[in-house]
């Protein structure tokens, strides 16, 4: 692999670890797709650092299980912003 793809796979794992970001949260921070970081955590990581990709996998297992609470409390901010405008 190449260093720099390793590199990022670092950067993205770290950063996805220390914040509890999700995967689309990150790729806005790095300029990368979703596809790009769900690649490079789910599978390139697990070569290159099998623990910190065991960190990763839980934090995006937490991510999922609490989507659809993220989702009613933006659904529900839009319907107050609309109600007050």
């Amino acid at each position: 692999m190449k260093e720099y793809i390793e590199l990022r796979v670092m950067r993205l794992a770290e950063y996805i670890v220390e914040t509890g970001d999700t995967v689309r949260g990150t790729s806005k921070i790095f300029g990368v797709s979703k596809s790009t970081i769900h690649k490079d955590v789910s599978q390139r990581l697990c070569e290159i650092n099998p623990v910190l990709a065991r960190e990763v996998r839980r934090v995006l297992q937490k991510n999922k299980a609490e989507r659809h609470l993220r989702g009613g409390k933006a659904t529900q901010i839009k319907y107050l912003k609309k109600r007050k405008v």
